[in-house]
Parts: C-alpha cells; sequence; structure tokens
C-alpha cells in the first residue's frame, strides 16, 4: 500500500520571505502559509509547483503581511488521508504555541476535501489566532486563475484582527466562511464554495476585511478534542442508503472492525428497510453508528428511524458528522456521550 506523501516538522522546509523574492514588510503582521498542493498548486499540463514558487507569484502579499512558507505536502486533495490531517493539526498548533507574535496560519489545499480538513482543524486547532484555508477551481495557468487572488485574500484575512477567535475559516472567492458550515456546491465554478443554510460570515473587499457574525459553536481554543498525543485516527467508514440498498453491506464494515460508522440517509436521515437492517446489524454487534442526511440543508429532528443505539448528526454533513465522529472516538464510546458532542458540536 502506497503511504501518503508527508513532510514531518522536522523535514519541512521553511523559506523567509526574502528568499521567496518577496520584499520584508517592517512592522506588518506575520503569516505563516502551510501548502498542502491541490489545484492551487497546479499547472496544466506540468507538474505541481513546490509551495516556495506558489507563495512567490503573487508578489502583493508583502504589502499585507510578512510571509514565511512551508510544504507539509503535496498531492491532489483527493489523496488527503487524515494522516495529512493529523500532520497538518500538529504543526499548526506547535506555530502558534512556539510564537506568540505570530498573527495567523493559512492553509493552501485541494478543493474536493478542503472542508472535511477545514472542520477538522476547526475542532483540534488549540488557540484563537485566525487559520484561514484557502483554493482555487483554476490551475495557475488557466485564464483567468483565481488561486493568486484567493491566497492573497486569505493572508489578509490572517493578518486581520478582526479574524481572532473566529475559528478555522475558509476564505475564497472573496468570500469569508465558518469551517463548520461551508460545502463545496459546484464541481467548476469559482463561487463554489457556499454557506446556504447560515450564511458567509464576511467578506474580503478591496477596502478591508469585513465581518458580520460569528459561529456560536465550540470551536479552535473551546474545544474538547486534544490530538497531541494521537498516531493515528479511528477508522470510520461511510455508507450511503439509496433505493434498494442491501443491509448487509453492513457486514463488510463490521468485518473491517472499525471504530465506527456513518450511515448517510434520506432527508431528514430517514432510511430504507435496507438501511434500517444496516443499522440494526451495527448496533447488534456494539459499533458505533452516526445517521446523517445527504440533504445539505437543515437538521435531523428527533429520532428519525426510532433506534435508541443511533447518534443523530443533526445539521451536520455526513462527511463532517464522519470527522466529527472520528475526534469524538478519541474521547468516548457511550451513546449518549457521543449525542451530547453531536448536539454540542
Amino acid at each position: 500500500m502506497r503511504m501518503p506523501r508527508l513532510v514531518t516538522a522536522v523535514g519541512v522546509a521553511v523559506l523567509a520571505a526574502a528568499a521567496l523574492g518577496l520584499a520584508q514588510a517592517p512592522g506588518k503582521p506575520r503569516v505563516v502559509i502551510l501548502t498542502t498542493g491541490g489545484t492551487i498548486a497546479s499547472r496544466v499540463g506540468a507538474s505541481m509547483q513546490d509551495g516556495s514558487t506558489l507563495v512567490a507569484a503573487v508578489p502583493g502579499l508583502a504589502e499585507h503581511a510578512t510571509v514565511s512558507v512551508e510544504e507539509v505536502t503535496r498531492v491532489g486533495s483527493s489523496q488527503i488521508t487524515p494522516a495529512h490531517w493529523l500532520t497538518l493539526a500538529k504543526r499548526i498548533n506547535a506555530l502558534l504555541r512556539d510564537d506568540r507574535d505570530l498573527r495567523g496560519v493559512v492553509v493552501t489545499h485541494g478543493t474536493d476535501t478542503l472542508e472535511d480538513t477545514a472542520f477538522f482543524l476547526n475542532l483540534v486547532v488549540r488557540d484563537r489566532r485566525p487559520v484561514v484555508v484557502t483554493g482555487s477551481m483554476r490551475s495557475a495557468n488557466e485564464i483567468s486563475a483565481d488561486g493568486p487572488a484567493n491566497l492573497l485574500n486569505a493572508v489578509r484575512v490572517a493578518a486581520d484582527d478582526q479574524a481572532v477567535g473566529k475559528g478555522v475559516l475558509v476564505a475564497l472567492n472573496e468570500h469569508i466562511a465558518s469551517a463548520r458550515d461551508v460545502w463545496k456546491t459546484d464541481n467548476r465554478r469559482v463561487e463554489t464554495f457556499r454557506s446556504p443554510e447560515l450564511g458567509f460570515l464576511g467578506f474580503v473587499d478591496p477596502d478591508g476585511v469585513v465581518f458580520y457574525r460569528s459561529s456560536l459553536r465550540p470551536h479552535t481554543a473551546d474545544s474538547e478534542f486534544d490530538v497531541s498525543g494521537l498516531e493515528a485516527l479511528p477508522d470510520v467508514p461511510m455508507l450511503t442508503d439509496y433505493p434498494g440498498f442491501n443491509g448487509e453491506l453492513m457486514d463488510g464494515v463490521l468485518a473491517m472492525k472499525p471504530a465506527g460508522v456513518v450511515v448517510a440517509g434520506f432527508a431528514g436521515g430517514r432510511l430504507s428497510s435496507g438501511g434500517r437492517k444496516a443499522v440494526e446489524r451495527a448496533g447488534a454487534a456494539g459499533l458505533p453508528v452516526v445517521i446523517a442526511s445527504h440533504v445539505p440543508g437543515g437538521r435531523i429532528v428527533g429520532d428519525p428511524v426510532g433506534n435508541t443505539e443511533a447518534v443523530v448528526a443533526r445539521d451536520l454533513a455526513p462527511n463532517k458528522a464522519r470527522v466529527l465522529l472520528m475526534l469524538a472516538l478519541t474521547r468516548t464510546r457511550d451513546r449518549k456521550e457521543l449525542q451530547r458532542l453531536f448536539e454540542k458540536y
């Protein structure tokens, strides 16, 4: 099995702004940019750019902050794994712990799994200073590439005092979203990241960063999750219900001996008869089960399947319910306690 391409903190190349060909910005806030690859680092017909090349292509950064860059990994985001999440989270926590004068951190990331990574960081970064995740929908050598503007705006947000205490943020297309609420809505358009239920937190305008609201759910420094001592996250697969679903598919999941499982049901978390059987099989085997809805808007109200052994994801999308369950299982397997965590976060 091919292991994910990771760069440890010891092996990370830290490049000062001067080494990038960017002017130092005396008196400007300092921001570290962590790169992971993705479309923002890609060029059609060419290999993916390293982190320093990506950042050096945006000279306007020096007008807003003194930046340095570290390449954490260089992969398309469809290849991101929980191992990458842990490496990234530990590096961010180390940067913020060891440098009290650091204003914030920007993470460049592919868009396929950007919302998963951002939500994970939202729950495990142990600091109130801003962490801003950004990416692009167009490669660097496409006409009207959106990567440079997104990166510049992400640095502007990370350097802005208003961003403190607002959790991990996602900044693309001049929008600022909460990592918890945002989701990718289009396969191609640059306005793909939206928060249709709860709205954006703010905007990045030419004359400044403007915030209008904050997320009230606990995050970052107020989160109870700590990954500092973890070498791996619990394994949590996901099943999606559909008309004619065969409940025996859960037997294959159980054979994997995972720590828990997420079942993505229909609107309101309702399940087919096969989906119900799958949940019952998991419950009988003592496997924690979370029921989510693959409809993106609205909460799951009550217990949609009348199964007291299942946890309900409420308004979390299945992929984000999986992230929360992975972290929750590092603390407990008790169903009532798991449900408390899903009600809280």
